[in-house]
């Protein structure tokens, strides 16, 4: 209620101050490129986690796919895997996925499953680095994403959630001024739509897994108390 509405107030200065000193032409040269290529990792991850989940589900994955554009829609609108809980449920029950799973999946993956931000915030890193000139290792860089990835468990399901959690990672990991953090901000929330889209894409394949995994347990307890009886 103080931090998130404000925003939008912070990026536009971070802006202002930025063609003040004649940056922004430099900066959005890169933006737009940086943008193009979340969005394309995006696409990949959805249509792998989805090829891996219908793989073990046996579900036509176009057809489910296609079911989940309702829940992907609603991600862009609401910007928030919260609010996009019961579309996601309700994308899920078509696909055939058992009420107790998606009744208890869903709603805990909008929490601990991030692929989207975790990504966004990493390209985005990557890019404010290479803005400023800073030079970041391997080990650098795959500490930052393992702690990233504990954080994101952190993370609220509202509107800017993510990069918020992130900010202490980018200043005690990677060595972020004040300035940089400022950008990844902005950056973060030109696409945090897209993001969190394709987290709740992903929640939906991991709704199918643990399904899958869940029937199969289910059978073999059967078989084991029919074959003991």
């Amino acid at each position: 209620k103080v931090v998130i509405p404000l925003l939008p107030i912070h990026i536009c200065g971070i802006f202002t101050n930025m063609t003040y000193t004649g940056q922004v032409s430099a900066v959005f040269s890169v933006f737009w490129k940086v943008f193009l290529i979340i969005i394309i990792l995006h696409l990949t991850m959805i249509t792998f986690q989805f090829a891996v989940g219908c793989s073990f589900s046996k579900n036509n994955l176009f057809k489910s796919l296609k079911i989940q554009i309702k829940a992907y829609l609603t991600a862009i609108g609401t910007q928030s895997s919260a609010a996009t809980i019961p579309v996601n449920i309700e994308c899920s029950e078509k696909m055939g996925i058992s009420k107790g799973i998606r009744e208890f999946v869903i709603p805990l993956c909008a929490t601990v499953h991030l692929s989207g931000s975790t990504m966004t915030i990493t390209t985005c890193a990557m890019a404010v680095s290479m803005l400023f000139g800073m030079k970041l290792s391997f080990a650098t860089m795959f500490g930052f994403i393992a702690m990233l990835g504990v954080s994101m468990v952190a993370a609220p399901g509202v509107p800017g959630g993510a990069i918020m959690a992130a900010l202490g990672l980018l200043s005690s990991m990677l060595g972020f001024s004040e300035q940089m953090t400022a950008l990844m901000i902005a950056l973060y929330i030109a696409q945090d739509s897209f993001g969190t889209a394709c987290n709740v894409s992903g929640d939906q394949a991991v709704a199918m897994l643990v399904d899958f995994f869940q029937r199969k347990w289910s059978k073999s307890e059967s078989t084991n108390r029919a074959s003991i009886n």
